[in-house]
C-alpha cells in the first residue's frame, strides 16, 4: 500500500464534498466544509479506538503463544539429550562389536589365502600338463564363450613359460606362447564387433582382460580407428546420395582436418617410419570416398552449372535456341566465316546481351571451390587429369554454353546493313564477353596453371583455351565487321534521306548561307556516338583497330557519297564546309590515317571550287600530287562547268 499523506487526504475530502470549491464550476461554501471535516475528524477518532482495542487484544494473544511456545522448546531440549545419550551407548557398541569381526576375518583370511593360492597353483599344473601332452581338453579352451577365463589362465601360463629354460621346455614355451597370441587376436576382434554394435559394457570388459596383454596397444589403435571411421561415415553417407554439394563440403572439411591433425602428429615420437603408418591410416578411412570423388565432383558441377545458367534465362523469360553442329549448321558456319552473310532471319533481342555478371561470378566460384577440393582430395598422379576435366567443364558451361551463345545470339540479333533506324548491341555483347573472358583467364592463372604446371596436360589445357579463344574471336570479328557495316548503312538512309541536290547546285547563288548542309549535321553527330560507344566496348589496341576499320569504311561512304552531285561553285564551297566537319569528327577517332584520308577529301573538295587558270597548280600541290590523275579528274568532273572548253583546256 501507498504511504498515507494528510494533503491529499484533506485535498480529496474537499473534492468530494460539495461546496468545497475544487471542482469547476461550483461556489465556495466553507460552513459546509467546515461540517463534513468535524464529521470526518469524529469518525477517526471513533475509528481509532476501535482499531487501539483490536491491537491490544491481538499483543495479549501473541503474549501467551509466546510462553506456551518456550515451554514446548524446553521439554524437546530435554528428549533429545535423553537420545543422544541413548546414541552414544549405541555407537560405543557397534565399535566393540566391529573390531571384534575384522579380528575374525584377519584369522579366517590367513588361513584361506594360502589354500586359495594352493588350488590356483594345482589349477595351472593341471592346464600346463595338457599343453605339455599336446592336447586342450579343458572346456575354459574349448568353450568360446569363456573367453575370458582363458585369457586369465594362458596370461599366468605365459609369464610363468618365461621362467623355465628354454633347451626343456621349448616346444610347450611354443604352443603357450601361440594360444597366447590367438586369445590376444579374439580379444581385439571381439573389441572391434563390440565398438560397431555400440556396446560400451562389453567394450569396458574386454579392455580390462586386454589390459594384462603385451597388445593392449592394439585396442587403443583399434578404438581411434573405429571412433574415425564412424565419425567421417557418419558425416558423409548422410549426403553421399542426396546432397552433392554438402557431400563434398564435408568430404574436403574431414580430409584437410584430418591431414591436418597428422602434421601435428608428426611433431611427436610416433617411430621412425611415422610418415608413412600416418598416410597409411588416414587413406584406410578415406580409400572408399576418395577413389570416386572426382565423379562425383564432376558431376555436382555439371548439375550445377546447368541449373546457374538455366536459372538465368528463366529469369529473363528466354528459351534457349539450340545452336547445332553437323550438317546444314556446319556449312552454314563456313559460308558466314568466309562471307559474313547473315544465314537466316535476324532476331530482336530487345537489346539484352544474355550475358550475365552474376553467372559468370557463380561459376567461376564454383569452379574455384572445385579445384580447391580437387588439390586437396586427388591422388597426385590423378591431379592434372582431375583439374583437366574440371576445367572442361568450365569451358563448356561458361565459353561454350554462355558467352559463345551470347555471341551467336548477338550476331543473329545484328540487323541487315540496309535496315533503317537499327539498334545495334553486338558491341554491348563484344565489351561483356571480354570483361568475362578477363575474369576466366584470371582463374586459368591463378588455380588451375598450379596444379598443371608440371605435367603433360598443361600443353593440352593451353591448346584447349586457345582454340575456344580463337572460335570467339572469329564471332567478334565477324559480328564487328557486320556492326560496322550496319552502321554504314545508317549514314546512308540519313544521307539518303537529309542529303539533295539543290544543297550543292542551289538555285540562287546570291541568297546562300555558307555552312554545312543538315545532312552532313546528322551524320556527324551519328558517328560521334558509334566512336564512344566502341571506345566503351573495346580495350587496348583494339580499339584502334575497330575506329581505323569505321573510319576507312566512314570515308569510303562520304567520298562515293559528293560523287553523285553536281557542284555550283556555292555549292562547292557547302561541299567543302561539310567535310571541314567530316574531318572535325575524323578527328575524334584520333586515327593518323583516318585524318590524313579526310584532310586528302578535303583538298578534292577544292578543285570544285577553285578557278580553271589554277587547277593545275592545285593539283601539283602537297596533298594532291600523288593522287592517280582519273581521281582528281573525276572531281574536276563533278563541277557544273566542267563541260566549259576553258575548264577542260585547263586540266587536259
Amino acid at each position: 500500500t501507498e504511504p498515507f499523506v494528510a494533503d491529499e487526504y484533506i485535498e480529496r475530502l474537499a473534492w468530494r464534498t460539495p461546496g468545497g470549491g475544487s471542482r469547476g464550476g461550483e461556489a465556495f461554501d466553507p460552513k459546509r466544509l467546515l461540517e463534513e471535516f468535524v464529521n470526518h475528524i469524529q469518525e477517526l477518532q471513533v475509528m481509532d479506538e476501535r482499531i487501539q482495542r483490536k491491537v491490544e487484544k491481538l499483543e495479549q494473544q501473541c503474549q501467551k503463544e509466546a510462553k506456551e511456545f518456550a515451554k514446548k522448546v524446553q521439554e524437546l531440549q530435554k528428549s533429545n539429550q535423553v537420545a543422544f545419550q541413548h546414541f552414544q551407548e549405541l555407537d560405543e557398541h557397534i565399535s566393540y562389536v566391529a573390531t571384534k569381526v575384522c579380528h575374525l576375518g584377519d584369522q579366517l583370511e590367513g588361513v584361506n589365502t594360502p589354500r586359495q593360492r594352493a588350488v590356483e597353483a594345482q589349477k595351472l599344473m593341471k592346464y600346463f600338463n595338457e599343453f605339455l601332452d599336446g592336447e586342450l581338453k579343458s572346456d575354459v579352451f574349448t568353450n568360446s564363450e569363456k573367453i575370458k577365463e582363458a585369457a586369465d589362465i594362458i596370461q599366468k601360463l605365459h609369464l610363468i613359460a618365461q621362467e623355465l629354460p628354454f633347451d626343456r621346455f621349448s616346444e610347450v614355451k611354443s604352443k603357450i606362447a601361440s594360444k597366447y597370441h590367438d586369445l590376444e587376436c579374439q580379444l581385439i576382434q571381439e573389441f572391434t564387433s563390440a565398438q560397431r554394435r555400440g556396446e560400451i559394457s562389453r567394450m569396458r570388459e574386454v579392455a580390462a582382460v586386454l589390459l594384462h596383454f603385451k597388445g593392449y596397444s592394439h585396442c587403443v589403435d583399434v578404438y581411434i580407428k573405429q571412433c574415425q571411421e564412424s565419425y567421417v561415415k557418419d558425416q558423409l553417407e548422410e549426403h553421399r546420395k542426396s546432397d552433392a554439394e554438402q557431400y563434398l563440403k564435408n568430404l574436403y572439411d574431414l580430409y584437410t582436418r584430418t591431414t591436418n591433425l597428422s602434421s601435428k602428429l608428426m611433431e611427436f615420437n610416433l617411430g621412425t617410419d611415422k610418415q608413412t603408418f600416418l598416410s597409411k591410416l588416414i587413406k584406410s578411412i578415406f580409400i572408399s570416398y576418395l577413389e570416386n570423388y572426382i565423379e562425383v565432383e564432376i558431376g555436382y558441377l555439371k548439375s550445377r552449372s546447368a541449373m546457374i545458367l538455366q536459372r538465368y534465362y528463366d529469369s529473363k523469360n528466354h528459351q534457349k535456341r539450340s545452336i547445332g553442329t553437323g550438317g546444314i549448321q556446319d556449312l552454314k558456319e563456313r559460308i558466314r566465316q568466309r562471307t559474313n552473310l547473315p544465314l537466316g532471319p535476324s532476331i530482336d533481342t530487345h537489346g539484352e546481351t544474355f550475358l550475365s555478371q552474376e553467372v559468370v561470378v557463380n561459376l567461376l566460384q564454383e569452379t574455384k571451390q572445385a579445384f580447391e577440393r580437387c588439390h586437396r582430395l586427388s591422388d597426385p598422379s590423378d591431379l592434372p587429369k582431375n583439374a583437366f576435366r574440371i576445367f572442361s567443364m568450365l569451358v563448356d558451361f561458361l565459353c561454350t554454353e554462355h558467352i559463345d551463345y551470347a555471341l551467336e545470339t548477338g550476331l543473329a540479333g545484328i540487323p541487315s546493313s540496309d535496315s533503317k533506324n537499327a539498334n545495334l548491341y553486338f558491341l554491348d555483347v563484344v565489351h561483356q564477353a571480354n570483361t568475362i573472358f578477363h575474369l576466366f583467364d584470371k582463374q586459368f592463372n591463378d588455380h588451375l596453371m598450379p596444379l598443371i604446371s608440371s605435367s603433360p596436360k598443361l600443353s593440352e589445357c593451353l591448346q584447349k583455351k586457345k582454340d575456344i579463344i580463337e572460335q570467339m574471336e572469329v564471332k567478334m570479328d565477324m559480328g564487328i565487321d557486320r556492326t560496322l557495316n550496319c552502321m554504314i548503312g545508317q549514314m546512308k538512309h540519313i544521307l539518303a534521306a537529309e542529303q539533295k541536290k539543290t544543297d550543292f547546285k542551289p538555285e540562287d547563288e546570291n541568297n546562300v548561307l555558307i555552312q554545312y548542309t543538315n545532312a552532313c549535321v546528322k551524320v556527324c553527330g551519328y558517328v560521334r556516338k558509334q566512336v564512344e560507344k566502341i571506345r566503351n566496348s573495346m580495350d587496348g589496341k583494339n580499339v584502334d583497330t575497330v575506329l581505323m576499320e569505321l573510319g576507312v569504311r566512314f570515308h569510303r561512304l562520304i567520298y562515293e557519297h559528293l560523287q553523285q552531285y553536281s557542284y555550283s561553285c556555292m555549292g562547292g564551297m557547302l561541299a567543302i564546309c561539310d567535310v571541314a566537319e567530316y574531318r572535325k569528327c575524323a578527328k575524334d577517332f584520333k586515327i593518323a590515317l583516318v585524318l590524313q584520308l579526310f584532310d586528302t577529301l578535303h583538298a578534292l573538295c577544292n578543285l570544285l571550287v577553285v578557278a580553271p587558270d589554277n587547277l593545275k597548280q592545285v593539283c601539283s600541290g602537297e596533298q594532291l600530287a600523288n593522287l592517280d590523275k582519273n581521281i582528281l579528274h573525276s572531281f574536276v568532273q563533278l563541277r557544273v562547268d566542267y563541260r566549259s572548253a576553258r575548264l577542260a583546256r585547263h586540266f587536259s
